[in-house]
C-alpha cells in the first residue's frame, strides 16, 4: 500500500510541503527530519533519498519560495508598465502580499538563516528574485540626472529592507495585530518618503 503523503509518486514534494507546514507553525529551526518524514507519510531515512539533512530540506523550500516570489514580482513590474513609478510601487504590494500568503516560504528565504548560496539552484533563484526589484529601481532612478542617481543595487536593497520591517513588525503574526496602520499604507508611506528624498516624486503641497 503507498504511503500516506507520497502517493502521487513525488516524494520529494510531499517532504517540502510537510516541512513547510512545520515551518509556518514551529518556526524554521522548530522541527526534525522526522517530524517532515512523518507528516510525509514517511520513515525518516526515507528523506535521505532527495535531502541531506533538514538544512537541505529548508533549502529547497526557498528555493521554491524565490521562484514563486519572482514570479509574483515580474507580474507586479508589469515590464514598468503603465508607469516607472507605479511598477515600483507595484513591486512592494507584491512583497507584502508574498509574505502573507506563503508564510512558509517566506520564513525558510528569510528567517531560516539558509545562505542564499547554500545551493547554486538556490542562489540563481534568489538572484532572479532580487534582480525584479534592481530592474524596478533603475527604471525609476533613470528619471534621475545620472550623477544623482544611487545605483540600482543600492535603491532596491533600501526598499527591500523597507518591506522587510514592515512585514516582519506588522504584517505578520501577532506585532501585526497590534499596528494602527495597514501595513500597505505603511510601506506606501515609507516608500513615499524616500522617493520623496530622491527627487523622484513632487514634495506634498
Amino acid at each position: 500500500m503507498p504511503k500516506r503523503g507520497y502517493h502521487h509518486g513525488n516524494l520529494k514534494q510531499a517532504l517540502v510541503d510537510a516541512a513547510l507546514t512545520l515551518i509556518e507553525t514551529k518556526g524554521p529551526t522548530g522541527f526534525t527530519l522526522s517530524e517532515a518524514a512523518k507528516n510525509a507519510g514517511v520513515t525518516p531515512a526515507a528523506v535521505y533519498r532527495h535531502f541531506e539533512g533538514r538544512e537541505d530540506l529548508i533549502a529547497e523550500c526557498a528555493r521554491q519560495g524565490h521562484a514563486i516570489f519572482s514570479d509574483l514580482m515580474e507580474h507586479a513590474f508589469n515590464d514598468g508598465q503603465p508607469t516607472a513609478l507605479a511598477a515600483f510601487e507595484a513591486t512592494g504590494r507584491a512583497y507584502l502580499a508574498f509574505a502573507r500568503r506563503y508564510p512558509g516560504h517566506y520564513m525558510a528565504m528569510f528567517e531560516s538563516g539558509t545562505s542564499a548560496n547554500a545551493t547554486p539552484d538556490l542562489a540563481a533563484a534568489a538572484n532572479r528574485s532580487r534582480a525584479v526589484l534592481e530592474r524596478a529601481a533603475a527604471a525609476l532612478s533613470a528619471q534621475l540626472p545620472e550623477g544623482k542617481r544611487p545605483p540600482p543595487t543600492m535603491f532596491s536593497a533600501h526598499i527591500w529592507a523597507m518591506s522587510h520591517g514592515v512585514v516582519e513588525l506588522f504584517a505578520r503574526g501577532r506585532p501585526g495585530a497590534n499596528t494602527p496602520f495597514p501595513p500597505e499604507d505603511l510601506l506606501e508611506a515609507g516608500i513615499g518618503i524616500y522617493l520623496r528624498g530622491l527627487g523622484l516624486i513632487a514634495p506634498d503641497s
